[in-house]
């Protein structure tokens, strides 16, 4: 017991003393980290509220009801689970309510910023048991919705993703749903990295444009990990039976007894999420990633070396950065040792492998959490693209 005590404050000494850039990580509140280690973890709650399958849950319904009107209420659904454990989980129950094993979809590349769920062929289930194509991006790092709308013309996918993991830009809902349209696909929003931009108001929310929306609790969204799904309204007019399909996918289709614990801490998350303060944060998202773009640049633009680096972004809260040849992981455990803390990540068209790709990815929710302005972004871009360029 005293040595993962131990490790626990070693690991949070470490991240307290290190820059935390990785997009996908975040700080969460002392609130929801009291929710998170609370009671609530000693109890099951196979089922959803009014509906368990055991006994004892008066105040776990109470609870439960209050994260789904609360998540509902924040992203403007008309029905939310918030059951899923985590992201991966929740677009499997949402493949498994749409459609049937061998049904063809479609979702963006892995190399070009998505998802592992969104099809990604042989390793995935999402790529093993449906049909997948994959739309890419062009030089830019941008979503060539061209070819992307010829292709679902073509291939008449049943549901189609949007949304990725380290695309830098904003998604435009409207042309994705115009797409979607024409072959009379699913059209599923996964936002989990701007879940936060959403609701903070600095990215346009699809619920308008998509049948689902899916996300985690964490990221932009400085909740715990945990993850939801959201029917729309767009969705319950193409089918109304649609939210019983994603409940039932969910449990009893995919999972047991729900982490009520994490479901607390959503509540809480999407409370604090609700506030004017939180506006601010999504706004100072967005600037410091701006200023961690121009200090890259400072480096690139010739003051070190005539050849600037490329940089794919930003619109959103992360960048992706060219660092040469197979070299991002190098880089991100050359970074490490410096302190900062970085993940390696496929840049577009990337010719080298996903163990050792050619890029980084960096974002800026994590060191906007614990205060960093526009100042301090500039000055660990600039100490970030001289390393790169002095290697």
């Amino acid at each position: 017991m005293n040595k993962i005590i131990d490790l626990i404050d070693e690991e949070q000494r470490y991240q307290n003393n290190t820059i935390r850039l990785i997009p996908s990580e975040n700080f969460i509140s002392e609130a929801v980290k009291q929710a998170l280690s609370s009671d609530l973890s000693n109890k099951y709650a196979e089922g959803y509220p009014g509906k368990r399958y055991y006994q004892g849950n008066k105040f776990i319904d109470e609870i439960e009801n209050l994260a789904i009107e609360r998540g509902k209420r924040l992203f403007k659904v008309e029905h939310m689970n918030v059951q899923p454990y985590s992201g991966s989980p929740a677009n499997a129950a949402i493949l498994m309510a749409l459609l049937e094993p061998g049904d063809k979809i479609c979702g963006m590349k892995l190399s070009a910023g998505g998802h592992l769920t969104h099809g990604h062929p042989r390793i995935t289930f999402s790529g093993k048991f449906f049909e997948s194509v994959q739309y890419d991006v062009d030089s830019e790092g941008k979503i060539d919705y061209e070819a992307l709308e010829e292709m679902v013309e073509r291939e008449k996918p049943k549901l189609i993703f949007c949304g990725g993991t380290a695309y830098p830009w904003k998604i435009d809902w409207q042309i994705f749903s115009k797409i979607a349209s024409k072959v009379n696909a699913y059209l599923i929003a996964d936002i989990a990295h701007i879940a936060g931009l959403i609701v903070g108001g600095v990215h346009e929310s699809p619920v308008d444009f998509v049948d689902v929306i899916s996300s985690t609790t964490h990221k932009t969204l400085r909740g715990p990990r945990g993850a939801f799904i959201g029917v729309t309204k767009k969705g319950l007019e193409r089918d109304s039976e649609l939210a019983k399909k994603i409940d039932r996918a969910v449990f009893p289709g995919l999972q047991g007894g729900p982490h009520m614990n994490t479901i607390a801490a959503m509540a809480v998350a999407f409370e604090e999420a609700s506030r004017p303060e939180f506006k601010e944060y999504a706004n100072q998202i967005i600037k410091n990633a701006q200023a961690l773009k121009r200090g890259l640049e400072m480096v690139g633009s010739g003051r070190d070396r005539s050849v600037p680096l490329k940089i794919f972004g930003t619109e959103n809260h992360l960048l992706v950065i060219d660092c040469g040849f197979e070299k991002g992981k190098e880089v991100a455990v050359k970074l490490e040792e410096m302190g900062i803390i970085v993940n390696a990540n496929t840049i577009p068209h990337d010719q080298a492998g996903p163990f050792k790709p050619s890029g980084i990815r960096v974002g800026t929710p994590a060191m906007t959490t614990k205060g960093w302005k526009e100042k301090e972004f500039e000055e660990v871009g600039e100490r970030i693209g001289r390393m790169i360029i002095n290697m």
